[in-house]
This record gives structure tokens, sequence and C-alpha cells, in this order.
């Protein structure tokens, strides 16, 4: 993650906002709303294609041209979520005033011209995606951009969670994270647009009802992992689509049915196994409540999936006070061991 921070020794009348600040297309600062305490402080997190971003800034006007787009435009929607204050757009079709818990969608390749007021900081968060990765048909984008879309319930509330999680845990995700919450985060920017263009009744592309099924899909699979009859047939039920279907789409995808089951259910497993608070719960327990059958091949498929077996892990992580204490235990035990109480009475 990186960090930008601006202050009125920056910035004069007219100045250029990099491409790296400021929802990422250039566009400019309007100088007449500048004061001694202006600040913008901006954190910008790459994710796959996309870049997760905040910023908080004090009261200011961008505004984003003709001449801009013309100059350079890098074809990408930002969607923002506003936290704090109230940020107005205006364009040539639009006159919207935002506030705390609304969402909206930036298109880079549109002018527009936002203003942020109230007591500083104003506050957002926000992704910027290229728009091949959230196809839309010619002039639709235009029916999206700029509306004031809920971010505290249905596919906008899912994606201020989505977003909080990323913030605050990018530190915890391993390299090979990075691909399963870009997916992730992708599905649920589709999703999100899906149903804003729905309530308008609007033709939502195929590809985009594609990425909303398997979204649903996979919210399907997460709440039944502890049921071994999980598979496309019972997928397919629930959805009612054909079982070729559910493996096309999973495929399209660049996976499988079975292979995202069991990545899951392991995910889950390695979860419990590094929780305190299961510590005295058996492993297989914690496997078969996952769904797993055979002991076995769970520890196979764990330890292909992580490098190390179950027990292992639970060891690993194991609090350090109740290591010490199985430590002293062991090293006790051999005081009290059969053999060593038979030698002393036969000394007697």
């Amino acid at each position: 993650m990186t960090d930008l921070i601006l202050g009125p020794e920056h910035t004069r009348p007219g100045d250029l906002i990099a491409p790296d600040v400021a929802t990422s297309p250039a566009m400019e600062v309007d100088a007449h709303h500048l004061t001694a305490d202006l600040h913008l402080r901006q954190r910008n997190l790459p994710l796959d294609a996309m870049r997760v971003w905040t910023m908080s800034f004090a009261p200011m006007r961008f505004r984003r041209t003709a001449k801009h787009i013309a100059q350079a435009d890098p074809e990408t929607y930002n969607v923002v979520l506003l936290r704090e204050g109230t940020l107005r757009r205006v364009d040539d079709h639009t006159d919207v005033t935002y506030e705390p818990g609304d969402v909206h969608v930036i298109d880079s390749s549109l002018p527009f011209r936002l203003e942020g007021h109230g007591p500083p900081p104003i506050s957002c968060v926000g992704v910027e995606v290229p728009k091949v990765m959230l196809p839309l048909p010619d002039g639709h984008s235009r029916s999206l951009v700029g509306r004031r879309l809920p971010a505290r319930e249905g596919m906008g509330g899912l994606l201020t969670t989505v977003l909080d999680h990323i913030i605050t845990d990018h530190g915890s995700y391993r390299d090979t994270d990075e691909p399963r919450v870009a997916t992730v985060l992708r599905d649920v920017l589709a999703g999100l647009i899906t149903q804003a263009l729905e309530d308008e009744k609007r033709h939502v592309p195929p590809e985009v009802h594609r990425r909303n099924l398997l979204l649903r899909m996979r919210a399907f699979i997460d709440q039944h992992l502890h049921n071994r009859d999980l598979g496309p047939q019972l997928i397919a039920d629930a959805h009612h689509v054909s079982t070729s279907y559910v493996h096309r789409l999973f495929g399209e995808d660049g996976t499988t049915v079975s292979a995202w089951i069991r990545q899951r259910r392991l995910e889950r497993a390695r979860r419990d196994l590094a929780d305190p608070a299961m510590h005295a719960v058996p492993v297989h327990h914690i496997a078969a409540r996952w769904g797993f059958s055979h002991h076995a091949a769970f520890t196979r498929a764990f330890r292909t999936a992580y490098g190390i077996a179950p027990r292992d892990l639970r060891e690993k992580t194991r609090p350090r006070r109740v290591w010490r204490e199985r430590q002293e235990i062991e090293e006790a035990a051999p005081m009290t061991s059969p053999a060593f109480s038979n030698s002393m009475m036969s000394r007697r």
C-alpha cells in the first residue's frame, strides 16, 4: 500500500492531479476552495488489475474535462463509497448530491465536476477497475454513472463489507491470496451493477448475468460446505439450471466445481485449526464438520494445499502457555511411568 499526501504548499490554482491521485484519471483542483488547512491524503492498494483506495481531504473541487480525456483515458470505472461529508457531482446530464453511505460510479471517459462540502475531512473509499472487467453495452454506462446507489443493503452493502475487509486485512494476505480476493471483489462489483441496471429494467449483457449467477452459486456453496452431498447436482437444482451449465460457469472462471468446493472446505478447516478456542476439538471432527468424510483424504488434501499437515499446523498455532504446559507434562511423564514405579517398588 502506498500513501500520498498533499498540502497547500504542494498545490496551486489549476494544478493537475496526477494519475495516482483522486480516482486515477488526471483532473484539476479548483483553487478557489483552497485554504491554509488544505489536505489530501490517499492510500492505494493494488489488487490484481484493480486498485482499492481510500482518500480524505478538505473541502475542494475536482474537475475532469474533455481535454483531459483526449490527452489520456485509462478506460476505467471508479466505484466510490462516501464515508464522511457530502459530494456534489455536476456534468451535462447530472446534478446530484451524495451523502455518507451512498455509492456512485465515475467513468474515466466522461467529463465531470465533483465538489466536496462539510467539515473536514471528507472521506471516501473506492475501487478502480478496468472497463473490460465489467462489460456493459454501449450507452448503458451513462445510465449508471452518477446515480446514487445505496451501500447499506443489497449488493451495495456487500461491497461495503468486502472493501472494509480488504482495507483492514490486506496485511495478512499472502501473495497467492491476491487473485482470489480480486475475484471476490470483481464478482461483487458485477452484482452491484447488475442490480442497479435491473432496478431500471435495463438490458444486462449475458456475461454480467453469468458472473452474477456464479456469485450466487459460490454463496450457496459456502452455506452448504457441511453437506457431504454438495456437488454439481445440488447446486444445479438450487439454481434451476443444468449440471452441465454449472460445470461451464466454473470452467469459464478457470476452475472446477469440485476444486472450488474442496478449496473452500480446506480454508474453513484451516481457520478452525488455527483458532485457539477450538484446540480441544479433534482434527477429524473439524474435517467432518466441513464435509470431509475420510480423514486420510482430508490430511492429504490439506498438506497439498498448505504444505503442512493439519496436526502440525495446530501445534504451530497453539498458544505459548498451552504449549509450555504440554511440554512440562511430557517431561514429567517418565517420572510416573509404570516402569519407573515398578523399579521403585522392587527397591523397597
